[in-house]
């Protein structure tokens, strides 16, 4: 499984699920039996923080911590669809939605967790051990230009070190 290009696509699939969900609210509302002024604002809310975590995952799609982010959104959208089903048991499609976010939910966990494998850590620049070691390394790695200070981005990514600032 080639996590980063598979986190790529969730990016893509985040912002054209929160286009959606902002486009057609109330399309998705009725559908879901919540078309009321709060069903429609958290449909939006949840529109904008999927575009906001697609547009995070473009960004930077080997970085673990951004597919966790969308796990965690995928959690609030099964609590807010559980809400749905308490209020509407026998209502298809809330159970649908549930199945759909309870899949996406698992690709999710699965790639996060490849990410997470294939840097060594949720967050790669931090090193295991004393915390006082770490910043010490971390410091080393700072000032070394041959150095990069996190492993998240990928190997034939090229390194680009910003100018210095000089102040007049």
């Amino acid at each position: 499984m080639d996590a980063r290009r598979i986190s790529l696509g969730l990016g893509i699939f985040s912002i054209a699920l929160g286009v959606a969900e902002t486009a057609a609210t109330r399309r998705i509302a009725r559908a879901l039996g919540n078309d009321h002024r709060a069903g429609r604002t958290t449909l939006r809310v949840f529109g904008a923080r999927e575009m906001l975590a697609g547009a995070g995952l473009l960004a930077a799609p080997a970085h673990s911590t951004l597919v966790w982010n969308r796990v965690a959104g995928d959690a609030m959208d099964l609590a807010a669809l559980g809400l749905a089903a308490r209020r509407a048991p026998r209502h298809r499609g809330v159970w649908g939605a549930v199945a759909f976010v309870a899949g996406a939910t698992i690709i999710d966990a699965l790639v996060a967790r490849a990410l997470d494998k294939e840097t060594g850590k949720a967050f790669p620049a931090r090193r295991a051990g004393h915390p006082v070691e770490d910043r010490r390394h971390l410091g080393r790695q700072l000032h070394d230009p041959d150095h990069h200070p996190t492993t998240i981005e990928p190997e034939d990514m090229p390194f680009v070190r910003a100018p210095e600032v000089t102040h007049h």
